[in-house]
């Protein structure tokens, strides 16, 4: 069994550059969740269809995954800092043009080439590098609890972004503002976020590299591909693992979820905040305890026990009979649904080499967003037919289990070197 460390402890731990980092993770996963609850709304009226909705959130997230890929893949050899900045300027500018064009062709080339989120959830290159940043600048026996506590930050800060960007719009629906507008002030206050995100990113310090911009680093390794050499298997295989269970979670984005409730309940935006609020509250708080069951029954165990209820409950909120059950059902599922996120991240960060790391993180991360760059094609179809909105929940709740099952007969028998001692 491991030796728990308590969490004031774990945090402790960070340095000026795990503040930084656990600073810019709040304030972009603010301003994720402040433009997931109104983002298919701004779309819709904008003009677009359901289904040209869903195509452009595909094409949006598809456009993530291939500047990820170069980001990551390049962040170990060219510098974290200056990718990250990179990223953190796409952010900016896809928010700009979102907020000052109702041209459909630009606000996909907008939505490829820049870093929009459409679930309230991670994309672009921010996340594994600031994973392979954060493994680098602390022990690993707290890995794990630290990224339980970074989880809980971004959750924290998607909560309060939602709540914000469904309240400000109603409160603006109020005067003589219309929707659009209202939903538009939203999109310029992301860009802004994104704008002061490439600020901070350039405080990060020469530790949180893996070496000095332009070396190559061990250079003894195996040949790279992609940023990795003896971690190749394991990454691939994680990768196909990950690109389901993000395919699977597509299908319920946090946009077209609380699009899902308006079409089910006629639930206004401000109610959908407080609710989404309160959602991602939970998953936040639900991250710490996942660190102490991973300490005691390991990484992967924790991942596949956590995960499998919460998929059962996702496939009943369709099947609630008023919105107070169903409700209910998904703040439970809410409540349970994220406790694999950091057990996941510290896992990765642990089962390959340290050079590799915001490769291995960048290549997963693209899996993750490759797969749920294709379900919103199909749910933006599936929301065009009303009696077939609900059918997505049923989708991705199955799917989701589909992948606990293989996760665990795949990985349950590799352990990370903390687990193994």
């Amino acid at each position: 069994m491991l030796t728990y460390s308590p969490v004031p402890g774990a945090l402790k731990t960070l340095t000026h550059d795990g503040r930084l980092l656990f600073l810019t993770r709040f304030l972009r996963l603010f301003a994720y969740g402040s433009l997931s609850v109104i983002l298919v709304f701004y779309l819709v009226g904008l003009g677009l269809s359901e289904s040209q909705t869903g195509l452009l959130l595909t094409l949006t997230l598809a456009g993530d995954t291939v500047v990820s890929l170069y980001l990551t893949t390049r962040a170990d050899r060219i510098g974290r800092r200056r990718m990250l900045v990179v990223g953190a300027i796409l952010m900016a500018a896809a928010g700009l043009t979102f907020a000052f064009t109702r041209n459909y062709l630009l606000l996909i080339i907008a939505g490829t080439i820049g870093v929009i989120s459409p679930s309230g959830n991670e994309v672009g290159p921010f996340l594994s590098i600031e994973q392979a940043a954060l493994s680098h600048v602390i022990p690993s026996r707290v890995r794990t609890e630290v990224f339980a506590w970074y989880t809980l930050a971004g959750s924290l800060a998607t909560a309060l972004g939602a709540l914000c960007g469904g309240t400000l719009t109603h409160a603006l629906q109020r005067t003589a503002i219309t929707p659009v507008v209202s939903y538009r002030v939203v999109v310029i206050c992301y860009a802004g976020l994104g704008a002061l995100l490439a600020i901070i990113f350039t405080g990060l310090s020469p530790a949180a590299e893996v070496s000095a911009p332009g070396e190559e680093p061990s250079a003894g390794n195996l040949k790279r591909f992609l940023g990795l050499g003896r971690s190749r298997r394991v990454v691939a295989k994680l990768a196909t693992l990950f690109a389901l269970d993000s395919f699977a979670g597509g299908f319920v984005v946090q946009s077209f979820a609380a699009y899902w409730f308006y079409l089910r309940f006629g639930v206004d935006p401000g109610t959908l905040g407080v609710i989404f609020f309160w959602a991602n509250i939970f998953a936040g708080i639900s991250s710490l305890l996942a660190s102490r069951l991973a300490s005691r029954f390991g990484l992967i165990r924790t991942m596949v026990a956590t995960h499998l209820p919460s998929n059962i409950l996702l496939i009943l909120v369709p099947l609630m009979p008023n919105l107070k059950l169903a409700v209910i059902v998904l703040l439970l599922r809410f409540s349970i649904s994220q406790m694999d996120v950091p057990t996941r991240q510290s896992y990765t960060m642990a089962v390959v080499s340290a050079e590799e790391r915001s490769a291995a993180a960048g290549i997963t991360g693209v899996a993750r967003t490759t797969g749920a760059a294709i379900s919103p094609l199909f749910v933006g179809f599936l929301f065009s037919h009303p009696s077939l909105i609900s059918v997505p929940f049923y989708i991705a709740g199955t799917l989701k289990i589909v992948y606990d099952l293989l996760l665990y007969k795949q990985f349950v028998g590799l352990r990370p070197p903390e687990e193994a001692s």
